[in-house]
């Protein structure tokens, strides 16, 4: 079994990795960690999938000295970002039924406000592309640099191949909380907002929630009532509270004294 780290987010005093773990190319199960150094969020990452593995006949636990280091959160520009990968699959039994999408209502939508709607794509990205250019002059980055981050961040080095709006935005913002000159092959890379949401749908899913549970916790914590009305960042906490929700029941349904 290895270890793998990617840091999926930072901001002064913030840092959030995952760690997922692969039997070769198949992925046994992954978690989230917060922490003020990407150290102290690698351990409660490791901790979280520990826990999370352990409720799984036969994967009692991590092997041992196979970790990532704490360099690994930061891989090498050679290494394309890895997406944030469903947790793995819950242990066998009763199969739940499918989880609606928690951004679909099963009675007809009463009018909402505006807010919550998605927004629509723009056609004309020129202005962002403008934008782009200039936030690449401020950081002092040529064509490779820039071919380092994206390689990292998307998978592939040429901003030809973003495809949609959303990684465009996401690049951009990334872009603009980062320091002139800063190295390409370490700064934190973008959240991707698919991802989160694939995450946020498999965590639903293993919890075995219904969209109405799911809603209700999106209200208590954000005031929403669709993800689609929440940041980047927003979901990512969401996920988190997800997991933490998940690791709760596990501890409630373990073994007891008799």
């Amino acid at each position: 079994m290895q270890l793998q780290a990617r840091l999926v987010h930072a901001e002064s005093g913030r840092r959030v990795v995952e760690v997922s773990a692969r039997d070769g190319q198949r992925l046994i199960g992954s978690a989230l960690g917060e922490g003020e150094t990407a150290e102290e969020a690698e351990d409660r990452a490791l901790a979280r999938l520990q826990s999370r593995l352990q409720s799984r006949p036969g994967l009692d636990r991590l092997p041992g000295g196979s970790g990532p280091s704490p360099s690994a959160v930061s891989p090498p520009p050679s290494t394309p970002a890895l997406p944030l990968p469903p947790p793995g699959p819950p242990p066998p039994g009763p199969v739940p039924p499918p989880v609606p999408p928690l951004d679909a209502g099963t009675t007809p939508a009463p009018t909402a406000p505006a807010a919550t709607e998605p927004p629509v794509d723009p056609e004309d990205w020129s202005g962002e592309l403008v934008h782009l250019d200039r936030q690449l002059q401020r950081l002092g980055w040529g064509r490779d640099q820039e071919g380092v981050f994206l390689q990292r961040a998307f998978g592939h080095p040429s901003r030809q191949r973003l495809t949609t709006y959303g990684d465009l935005m996401a690049y951009i913002r990334a872009l603009e909380g980062l320091e002139p000159l800063a190295d390409p092959a370490m700064v934190p890379v973008p959240l991707r907002r698919q991802d989160l949401l694939a995450q946020c749908d498999a965590l639903l899913a293993q919890l075995g929630w219904s969209s109405d549970q799911g809603r209700t916790l999106l209200g208590d914590h954000f005031g929403a009532s669709s993800r689609q009305s929440l940041s980047d960042q927003q979901l990512l906490e969401f996920n988190m509270l997800l997991e933490g929700q998940w690791l709760a029941d596990a501890g409630d349904a373990g073994p007891r004294d008799p």
